[in-house]
């Protein structure tokens, strides 16, 4: 079983919350807009670290991050994108990985919206955490953590942390 720390748009903010939860993780996965390497040099100290690049990370983070990653966490195919929509209105560039060869479990970050649903259609699991920093229009900043055991999925949590102001 491995535990994962899910988190996306930190847009340069961390904090010791956010720190706490990661020390409890095996692994962490950000879906993009770190914003900064100190987010990353942080969450790095402390756990794995597996993600995406955002729109609006430099060419530095670009250089350490894909664009779009797609790896095995124990049997449980998982493909991340930053820009990837969700079930129903997926960007062009998640239909055509999808379409490719869809994964057991597709992470986006970007809208700040937290969202879990099932397509499907694809027969995936779609996770968005929302937004753990403090830039953009969401009113609390979320993230997730959850268990991988073999290619399931269990344990799901939301954690809040609190109003983004």
């Amino acid at each position: 079983m491995t535990k994962i720390l899910l988190l996306s748009d930190s847009h340069s903010y961390i904090d010791d919350r956010i720190l706490e939860y990661a020390a409890q993780a095996d692994e962490i996965w950000h879906c993009g807009d770190f914003g900064s390497m100190n987010v990353i040099e942080q969450l790095e100290k402390i756990k794995p670290l597996k993600g995406v690049y955002g729109n609006i990370d430099d060419a530095k983070i670009r250089a350490e991050f894909p664009e779009v990653n797609r790896f095995f966490c124990e049997d449980l195919e998982v493909l991340m994108i930053h820009i990837g929509g969700y079930p129903g209105k997926y960007t062009p560039l998640t239909r055509k990985e999808i379409t490719e060869k869809a994964p057991k479990l597709f992470i986006s970050g970007h809208s700040h919206i937290l969202k879990a649903m099932y397509d499907e259609k694809n027969k995936l699991l779609h996770l968005n955490p929302g937004a753990c920093g403090k830039q953009g229009w969401h009113k609390v900043r979320t993230m997730m953590r959850f268990v991988v055991d073999g290619e399931e999925i269990k344990d799901l949590e939301v954690i809040e942390l609190g109003s983004r102001v």
